[in-house]
């Protein structure tokens, strides 16, 4: 059976794209943070770990850019999920009974329009993830409070769905990687993130990307990550999509020409996007 390490609790969004992605029996170890994450995953504790990356409405998580790149661990995978978040509470709470909502915080941000509108007067309270508030929930089982998350953790924890789909942006992923502590190389690989440093003149970044376009490489996405200990320098992060294996062979000689250093962080299969989390 996989081990599989993640940030948060069962029921969390994180163990919500472990099932999805591993789709068979998996022993989920929970972490209190990103960090522990790694170290589980560099000695042998866990065989992968399950991380968020970015979020299409919070954006990038830089500081996961940089915990993969300390720990020198490898990307072999990814998957998007759509982010829905619902009210639920124990049977028989009915929503005038309501006067206090747990959740993470920036699920209670990404639902306050629905707060405003119908708990305006409800104290909101932010804890370390959505599923640990289903869990509180669970536990305390009070007469007037309800945990925003999603349904899993709602399955997992026995509570009653209030309402489904109340976050204010319908369209909300985010994407999570799967990681190892080495490669898994694939005949499937069509999508690769890298890393790399490139000098301080005009054009130098220019010139790398051009190679992506000349060879027909698809720039999924470009992130500066801001390198600790060296002021005003940057290490640039990419994702990068082909169709053919041979253009990215090409375009990796090329880029070596132009860059002060690179680090290929995973070579793997273009994740699935699910779009409900049932």
């Amino acid at each position: 059976m996989k081990r599989i390490a993640v940030q948060g609790i069962i029921g969390s969004f994180h163990e919500d794209a472990a099932v999805k992605y591993f789709k068979g029996k998996i022993k989920v170890v929970e972490c209190k943070s990103f960090t522990k994450v790694c170290e589980l995953v560099d000695t042998d504790q866990v065989d992968y770990a399950v991380m968020a990356i970015e979020n299409s409405i919070a954006g990038s998580l830089l500081k996961n850019y940089q915990l993969i790149r300390d720990y020198h661990l490898r990307i072999i995978g990814e998957i998007y999920l759509h982010i829905q978040l619902n009210l639920m509470a124990v049977a028989g709470v009915k929503p005038t009974d309501i006067k206090d909502i747990y959740s993470h915080p920036i699920a209670l941000q990404q639902c306050v329009e629905y707060l405003e509108k119908y708990f305006p007067n409800v104290e909101l309270h932010e804890g370390m993830d959505t599923a640990g508030a289903a869990k509180l929930i669970s536990e305390q089982r009070p007469a007037d409070a309800a945990a925003i998350g999603n349904l899993r953790s709602a399955e997992l924890y026995k509570l009653e769905v209030l309402e489904t789909g109340i976050e204010t942006n319908k369209k909300n992923y985010t994407r999570f990687l799967i990681l190892s502590k080495h490669g898994n190389p694939t005949e499937k690989a069509n999508k690769a993130s890298l890393s790399f440093e490139v000098g301080h003149f005009y054009g130098a970044l220019a010139r790398v990307l051009n190679v992506f376009a000349e060879n027909e490489i698809n720039l999924a996405k470009i992130q500066s990550v801001p390198i600790i200990g060296k002021p005003n320098e940057y290490a640039i992060h990419v994702d990068i999509e082909w169709e053919d294996t041979g253009n990215y062979n090409k375009a990796l000689h090329q880029v070596l020409k132009s860059v002060s250093s690179l680090a290929i962080l995973g070579e793997y299969e273009r994740g699935e996007i699910y779009i409900h989390n049932q």
